[in-house]
């Protein structure tokens, strides 16, 4: 099969606004078709699909369905079910396949369509690929008597919520903890407070009540001081702050200070390297704060960066042979656990260490010390290429100058929303702030040439 170069495939699946580019009944239910062409192999397809709790994940779903049928694929509806929950149930169920409908942190506007493998693992390239080369193609639906048909899978929950209860280990518990969940009105709405309560905390839930449009909104991990306040008001021992489709994690500490993705995965590493459950070392991202790098080789841990998104870091761990990593937004990925980055898995994570260590979440945080650190994000309509925009990139080495020894500098576009992301990281918070300030109004006024 000849196949053409990616036109659809972003670094996370398919992702834009309902209505508008692909995430629109006509394409889905195309890209349905194709999806069930390019896997299935004519002994028992099955697909599973998930999805979150925005109102269009109705409508997306059902064309996704009728999509799969037409290529004589069975579908396998699981609900609303975080992310991982869907690589996870990819495997265990021996499907071909799993689709999950998200758009992960964004808006309920938006929407996207992510892909697992049979494996749990995000699609390869090569399967991206056959994909899009079906897309190109009539749509040809197969005979009657060879349509795909549909169910639901009833006990979805209760598999994934038993697989993460068993990832603490069989001698630890969560007796005596208070914690306060904030699931982001998305789809561990469910399933995290069942998850933790189960385990034997005390759980005060947030953000659990989704209606298909508050997803997202002032809460989750991309709001968490919303949560950090509860926290303080409820004297609880810390808080977790999924996104809206669970596989991120941001934390608090009982004082309500934000513990980030960085930390977080600086905890799981001490921990899992000094029991030995850890080996190798750890990746991260351009984005990764300087002081996880400083402070895990203090430890005599090896750490390596990779572009942002969460395909570049597990392909890392993948071609280094390691475990263990993440990135700054809370996106974790333990391969020794389970195949992707989960909110819940990772937040166990750093309960075990918890639990192990006899101590606090602030006392384990502690012994990282971050970098100031400042980002900020520019609307963009993709028009601009930073690298031949001569005077942000003088500008850039100009900064890099003045944060000297341990500045850094990175602009970029995003791969899951229409912004620039400009990060400046260095030594003194004052001027980090400046700067950063000084290159966003460089990046609007560049754009503003072009118009």
């Amino acid at each position: 099969m000849k196949t053409e170069q990616r036109k659809y495939f972003g670094t996370d699946g398919i992702r834009g606004r309902v209505g508008e580019s692909c995430v629109n009944p006509e394409f889905v239910l195309k890209l349905g078709w194709a999806v069930g062409m390019a896997l299935k192999n004519g002994n028992g397809d099955k697909i599973l699909i998930g999805k979150d709790t925005r109102i269009s994940g109705y409508l997306l779903e059902s064309v996704l369905e009728a999509g799969l049928a037409s290529a004589g694929v069975d579908t396998h509806l699981l609900g609303p079910m975080p992310t991982p929950a869907i690589a996870y149930l990819t495997r265990t169920l021996r499907a071909k396949g799993g689709i999950v409908i998200s758009a992960s942190h964004n808006p309920y506007y938006d929407n996207g369509i992510k892909f697992f493998s049979d494996e749990g693992a995000k699609f390869s390239d090569q399967t991206e690929a056959a994909i899009e080369y079906y897309l190109h193609q009539p749509m040809k639906i197969v005979a009657a008597a060879k349509l795909g048909k549909a169910k639901r899978v009833n006990d979805a929950q209760g598999r994934y919520i038993e697989f993460c209860k068993s990832t603490l280990g069989l001698h630890r518990n969560l007796n005596g903890l208070k914690i306060v969940v904030d699931c982001a009105n998305g789809a561990t709405y469910k399933v995290a407070p069942a998850v933790f309560s189960e385990l034997g905390a005390e759980i005060i839930e947030l953000a659990v009540d989704p209606d298909g449009f508050n997803i997202n909104e002032n809460c989750g991990s991309t709001r968490p001081e919303i949560l950090a306040k509860i926290v303080i008001a409820e004297k609880a021992d810390l808080g977790i702050a999924l996104d809206g489709d669970g596989d991120r994690v941001i934390m608090v500490d009982h004082l309500g200070e934000v513990v980030n993705g960085d930390e977080l995965v600086f905890i799981i590493a001490q921990h899992g390297f000094a029991k030995r459950s850890l080996s190798g070392g750890v990746i991260g991202t351009v984005m990764s704060n300087l002081g996880l790098e400083i402070a895990l080789k203090d430890l005599g841990i090896d750490f390596k960066r990779t572009k942002v998104g969460d395909r570049y870091v597990i392909g890392a761990l993948k071609d280094n042979d390691w475990l263990l990593g993440g990135e700054s937004s809370g996106h974790i990925v333990h391969l020794g656990i389970t195949t992707t980055g989960d909110g819940i898995i990772s937040a166990l994570q750093v309960l075990s260490a918890i639990y192990d260590r006899q101590c606090t979440l602030h006392e384990l945080k502690a012994a990282m010390i971050k970098l100031p650190q400042i980002l900020i994000n520019v609307k963009s309509d993709g028009k601009i290429v930073l690298d031949d925009c001569a005077d942000v990139q003088i500008a850039i080495k100009s900064v890099e100058q003045k944060l000297k020894p341990f500045g850094r500098v990175l602009i970029r576009h995003s791969g899951t929303e229409p912004v620039i992301r400009i990060m400046v990281e260095g030594g003194d918070t004052e001027l980090v702030n400046q700067c950063a300030a000084e290159l966003a109004g460089l990046v609007k006024e560049c754009m503003m040439a072009l118009d």
